[in-house]
């Protein structure tokens, strides 16, 4: 069973039934999510996707950004990073802007030909239990009725807040980043007006750093925002408008299709393994969005985990599974949410010698064509993928 139709829990689903594995998806809501969340695909996630016959597609219906940026809010582009560097070390030296709503719809296509398959819509996992044999996930329909499915494992893939983790009692160790980021999409082509944008820019100021991410049609902006601010406040119309002239005054409104504001955690399970239940992505690991390692961090997981449990599902040692949690554990520490603390500490540094001293760090990393390029596999998440063999 796989609690969660996101990427996640649609990626780890998918490489299970390709491997002749009966599925069982239960998803909360009554059809696939289609919100603006995660957009940014790095290149070794696409090669994994590949598998699946789904990257091509979504280098089709993407935007293909073989550039990004760190840029001084009043100074223009500090360091400008070029994946074209990549070339050799994956099929796609490039990162892909593309909803993930996408590639959820594209795996969902392919799902519904399989009889092995079974999709279960209005459906909120609440509880699990499991004895040696099997797992029972508790499910709660929208009038309130509830009923459990049993399966061999169950994969809680359901989201930050996951109730699969929760009804383990597993600890969400970290912490909460004290700003609240406001994030809205506009028509707005920011790439006419500011000189040498790049697709995926990184904004860094003393007093109010952004990020701006450019789709096929529309300008994405996340803003920091002070918790203390009402979120009725934050996402009025009038305020929003303030905020975006601010970053760049033009006449007239900015037209909004898209806008949300949420809280931002750094946060890993202390165990990604219970027994028969597991758990990936949001539900294991959740940091700030600077880097766009969330969505990548949790396919990476999905499809680690997915190799391993047909390994046992064939016969092998569940004991493999602990493998599992070592690896991904330890990327999510040591990589996801490390390059995502530096990423917003070099964007918010208000020390001025602090401050010109990281960017002037950066501007010599990208100078420098050996650190440029080891600098890409880190923060393309390459290097974190070929060191996971050294884990044992």
């Amino acid at each position: 069973m796989v609690a969660g139709a996101g990427p996640v829990g649609l990626v780890v689903a998918t490489a299970l039934a390709a491997e002749g594995i009966p599925v069982i998806i239960v998803e909360a809501e009554r059809k696939l999510p289609d919100g603006l969340r995660a957009s940014t695909f790095h290149p070794p996630t696409l090669d994994m996707l590949d598998r699946f016959d789904v990257s091509r597609e979504l280098v089709e219906q993407g935007l293909i950004c073989p550039q990004w940026q760190f840029r001084d809010r009043r100074e223009g582009p500090v360091a400008t990073f070029d994946l074209s560097l990549l070339e050799g070390e994956t099929n796609y030296p490039f990162r892909l802007q593309c909803e993930q709503w996408r590639l959820t719809r594209l795996l969902r296509d392919r799902l519904l030909n399989n009889p092995a398959v079974r999709f279960l819509y209005d459906a909120r996992a609440v509880d699990t239990s499991q004895d040696e044999d099997s797992v029972d996930l508790l499910i709660e329909r929208p009038d309130g009725s509830r009923e459990a499915i049993r399966g061999s494992w169950l994969i809680g893939a359901d989201g930050a807040r996951s109730a699969v983790r929760k009804s383990l009692g597993v600890a969400f160790e970290g912490q909460t980043i004290p700003e609240l980021f406001l994030t809205c999409s506009t028509t707005f082509q920011y790439q006419e007006v500011m000189p040498e944008l790049s697709n995926i820019a990184y904004i860094s100021d003393p007093d109010e750093w952004f990020v701006l991410l450019r789709t096929t049609s529309l300008w994405r902006l996340l803003l920091p925002t002070e918790p203390t601010e009402p979120e009725s406040v934050m996402l009025s119309d009038t305020r929003i408008q303030q905020r975006m002239q601010e970053v760049l005054p033009k006449a007239g409104d900015y037209e909004i299709r898209h806008r949300t504001a949420y809280r931002v955690n750094e946060r890993v399970a202390r165990n990604y393994v219970a027994g028969r239940v597991l758990l990936a992505g949001d539900a294991a690991h959740v940091n700030n969005p600077l880097g766009g390692m969330g969505m990548n961090g949790g396919i990476h997981d999905a499809l680690n985990l997915a190799s391993k449990l047909a390994e046992v599902w064939q016969g092998a040692d569940p004991v493999l599974l602990g493998r599992y949690e070592r690896q991904r554990r330890k990327v999510a520490l040591e990589v996801v949410q490390q390059q995502a603390l530096r990423n917003r500490a070099t964007l918010n540094q208000r020390d001025p010698a602090i401050r010109r001293a990281a960017l002037d760090e950066l501007r010599a990393t990208a100078a420098d064509p050996v650190r440029h390029k080891d600098y890409l596999l880190r923060s393309s998440m390459i290097a974190s993928l070929r060191a996971l063999d050294n884990v044992a």
